[in-house]
């Protein structure tokens, strides 16, 4: 199947021809589980969050934006290296006993930005493997220093408890830390900021990629002294203050050091929240289930792009696009290749620039979930969801405190079709009134499977890749 790929820009950019500009820094800052209600701009309430609004301000709010799948691993997968998950063999949340990870021959967007001398640092949760030969230092990293997978796969979880093994921190690809603490989760966002602005501040006089991945706000929850308690929404909200304390850190280091105006920041979030942690879990904003589905919660998720002079202050775009699109964008604006292996993102610098873009470059968006399920397909306005078996939240009381409420992992859903411009939580199946339009998806999705399989037809396809193995 031939995807939405674009070439790398060749030509000018704003006027200018790339080779020509000053090199610009990429900052991308992701959160772990935030919902696409977990922002003042986006209707949090028991507390604000001024540093993200003021990107909003400043820069452009993504409203249609899509994480590459409703899981960490998977997700984070197809953020670095442009590709659905599936294509590379991510699925799920690896944990501590997985002997895979990503695969040297993919190519992360470190991997590409290096071929422009650029410095590279990964701080906070990698979660793509934590074998050596998977950590960041050796995909085009410089330096890491974080979580090699989620903050609650340790001995403290309440539903696994001593079945984990002690939580690791590590820094380049030596264990810094082997028994991470309670006290230890607490500074995590914090050290993480600290070593962020460090790395800033090493390489101002050279162009830079900064991924800072937060552990926060997925459970458990742990925050700082400087914002224990001081929210009226209680722990979730004392952790996002302290998320948006961080961004405020970024954009201050950023900023005296001169480099506002040749740096992109980009902020969202790995999917959606873990809906049944109760006040321990974020907001969907209305948008149907959450964590762990195909349902707009699961995978509609907050991105604020900033660049100064490039991207126009204080717009809202609309249009469709998602996480696997910033690498194939990153390429075009440093003038670096694309990676040798095909990819599915698109550039969407089109949107970046244009406040009255009426059209996206990313024409379909496809819905993946479990080993290898196609379970939605979208265009700019309908959604049309495939029958199969997967998670819900409703009807259950949600848990308290840390301690998880129950879900149904096996509910089935039958075909249906959402006008998500209208009913962007998914209440109201209009596929009897728009049978052309479930034709037509209905084909993108069947050209899917041809490329990218589907365990769900028992489509095999011919596209996807085999994720790395320990050697």
């Amino acid at each position: 199947m031939k995807t939405l790929l674009t070439t790398v820009c060749t030509g000018a950019l704003f006027g200018l021809p790339l080779q020509a500009q000053q090199p610009t820094n990429i900052v991308v800052i992701i959160l772990d589980d935030m919902g696409y209600g977990d922002l003042t701009v986006t209707g949090a309430t028991g507390y604000h969050t001024p540093n993200i609004d003021r990107l909003c301000n400043e820069g452009m709010r993504f409203t249609n934006f899509y994480s590459a799948q409703a899981v960490s691993s998977a997700s984070r997968a197809g953020l670095l290296t442009g590709c659905y998950p599936n294509r590379i063999g991510f699925s799920g949340a690896l944990g501590p006993t997985a002997k895979v990870g990503i695969a040297k021959t993919e190519e992360t967007i470190a991997d590409i930005l290096k071929k422009k001398n650029y410095a590279c640092g990964s701080f906070g949760k990698w979660h793509l493997g934590h074998h050596t030969q998977f950590l960041p230092i050796h995909h085009g990293f410089d330096e890491y220093y974080g979580l090699p997978y989620s903050n609650d796969m340790w001995p403290f979880h309440p539903q696994a408890g001593p079945n984990y093994p002690d939580l690791p921190l590590i820094e380049g690809d030596h264990i810094a830390n082997p028994k991470v603490t309670p006290d230890d989760q607490t500074q995590l966002t914090t050290q993480y900021t600290e070593r962020a602005a460090r790395f800033i501040k090493k390489n101002k006089n050279k162009p830079f990629f900064l991924y800072l991945a937060h552990s926060m706000p997925h459970v458990p929850l742990f925050v700082s002294d400087k914002f224990k308690g001081k929210s009226a929404q209680g722990l979730y909200g004392d952790v996002m203050m302290e998320i948006d304390w961080s961004v405020g850190e970024i954009i201050k280091t950023i900023e005296k050091l001169g480099l506002d105006k040749n740096t992109l920041i980009v902020f969202t979030s790995d999917n959606g929240p873990w809906l049944n942690y109760g006040n321990h879990a974020g907001s969907t904003g209305g948008l149907r289930e959450g964590k762990g589905t195909v349902f707009e919660g699961g995978q509609r998720v907050p991105c604020i792009m900033r660049w100064t002079g490039k991207i126009p202050a204080g717009v809202i775009c609309n249009q469709l696009a998602s996480s696997i699109d910033l690498l194939p964008t990153f390429a075009a604006i440093s003038g670096a290749p694309l990676p040798t292996l095909h990819i599915d993102g698109v550039n969407i610098i089109s949107l970046m620039t244009n406040a009255d873009a009426v059209s996206s470059p990313r024409k379909y968006f496809l819905y993946y979930y479990n080993q290898n399920d196609l379970e939605a397909v979208r265009n700019d306005r309908f959604k049309l969801v495939f029958p199969h078996t997967s998670r819900t939240y409703e009807g259950f009381l949600p848990g308290k405190d840390g301690t998880p409420g129950p879900v149904n992992e096996r509910q089935s859903f039958g075909l249906a079709l959402y006008d998500l411009r209208r009913d962007p939580g998914e209440r109201y199946d209009v596929k009897e009134q728009y049978p052309e339009i479930v034709a037509e998806l209905t084909k993108i999705g069947d050209e899917a499977r041809k490329d990218l399989g589907d365990d769900l037809t028992g489509e095999k396809g011919t596209g996807r890749r085999p994720i790395g193995r320990l050697e």
